[in-house]
C-alpha cells in the first residue's frame, strides 16, 4: 500500500439517504448486514436484499454491538438498551449519564472481551463534558473523563491496544490492556497528532493487519495509519463530514463510511448535494469481523 495524500476517488453511494448526522456505521458478521445511525435523526438504519430499512428511536442513539443475530446492544443518549430486530424492541440494560440532560452518547464498538466501549459528550459539544465507559460482565465503568468529543474508538487485533480520540483536541491515544479482561492497563499514549496538519480525528476502526482507518471530520476523507502511527494513504469522499468507517462485505474488503450535513447552509450543501449519505469502496485490506457482546 503507498503512501497518498489525495487517495481514491472511487467511492460509490451505498445508500441514497441523508442522515444529518450520519454515525455508528457496523457490519453485522452473522447476518451480513450493514447497521449506522442519524444521531440527531433519531433513527437507525440498514438496508437487507437491496431494499432500505429503518427504525425510528425517539431519542438519539449512536453505536452498537452485535449480541447474536436478532439483538443489537445500542447506546443511546440515556441507556444502553437490548434491540430486538424482529419487533423494535427494546429493554434498558443499565443507564448511561440518564441524569445529565446535557450529553449524548457518540462513537463505540465491543471489544474482544465481549465487552462494549462508548463514549459520550455534551449536546453542544461543551469543552471536557464527556466521557469513555466500558459495559463488562454487568458492570458500567467509567474509564476516562474529562473528554470533549470521544471517537475512534477500537482494538489492535492482537488485543492488546484500545485506540480511542478526542476531536476536538485533534489527537488519537493508543490504550495498553490487560490480556485476562481487557481493562485498561496504565496510561494512554499519542498515538497521532493531528494539530500538525490541522486533521480532526472521528470514528476509526482497525483492519487485521493492525492498521488504523480514520475518519477525518472536514478533510473529506478516511485516512489509513500503520501500527505505529504512520500515515500509509487516504481514501476520498465526495462530502466533507466523513465521520465513521466500517469494514463489510462477504470478506470485509468493502470500506463504508456515514457522513453528515448538520452544519452547512444552503450553499454548503449546494456545493456538497451527497453529504449526509452512506458511501463505500473497495480498498487493498481486509477488516476484523465485528466482536460479539456478551451480556
Amino acid at each position: 500500500m503507498t503512501a497518498n495524500s489525495h487517495g481514491s476517488t472511487a467511492a460509490r453511494i451505498a445508500d441514497s439517504r441523508a442522515c444529518t448526522l450520519g454515525e455508528g456505521v457496523f457490519w453485522h458478521p452473522q447476518r451480513e448486514q450493514l447497521f449506522w445511525f442519524d444521531i440527531l435523526g433519531k433513527r437507525l438504519l440498514s438496508q437487507q436484499d437491496g431494499q432500505p430499512l429503518e427504525w425510528a428511536l425517539g431519542e438519539r442513539a449512536s453505536a452498537a454491538g452485535w449480541i447474536d443475530s436478532d439483538r443489537l446492544l445500542m447506546a443511546s443518549e440515556t441507556a444502553l438498551s437490548v434491540f430486538d430486530l424482529r419487533n423494535g424492541s427494546r429493554e434498558q440494560v443499565c443507564a448511561l449519564e440518564a441524569n445529565n440532560p446535557l450529553t449524548r452518547s457518540n462513537d463505540g464498538r465491543a471489544d474482544p472481551w465481549g465487552g462494549f466501549w462508548i463514549g459520550t459528550m455534551g449536546l453542544l459539544a461543551q469543552p471536557q463534558a464527556g466521557a469513555i465507559y466500558r459495559y463488562y460482565r454487568g458492570e458500567l465503568r467509567r474509564l476516562f473523563g474529562d473528554l470533549s468529543i470521544t471517537n475512534a474508538i477500537c482494538f489492535s487485533p492482537d488485543r492488546r491496544f484500545a485506540y480511542f480520540a478526542d476531536t476536538a483536541r485533534q489527537q488519537i491515544w493508543r490504550q495498553p490492556l490487560d490480556e485476562l479482561h481487557g481493562w485498561p492497563s496504565g496510561e494512554p499514549q499519542r498515538f497521532i497528532d493531528g494539530r500538525v496538519a490541522g486533521l480532526n480525528p472521528d470514528g476509526a476502526v482497525i483492519d487485521n493487519q493492525g492498521r488504523l482507518w480514520n475518519a477525518q471530520w472536514g478533510a473529506s476523507r478516511v485516512a489509513c495509519y500503520d501500527s505505529e502511527g504512520q500515515f500509509l494513504q487516504a481514501v476520498a469522499f465526495p462530502a466533507s463530514q466523513i465521520s465513521c468507517p466500517a469494514f463489510g462485505g462477504p470478506d470485509l474488503s468493502i470500506l463504508f463510511a456515514t457522513s453528515a450535513r448538520d452544519g452547512l447552509e444552503d450553499d454548503g450543501l449546494d456545493a456538497e448535494p451527497h453529504a449526509g449519505k452512506l458511501f463505500a469502496t473497495d480498498v487493498p485490506a481486509q477488516g476484523q469481523a465485528e466482536y460479539q457482546v456478551v451480556l
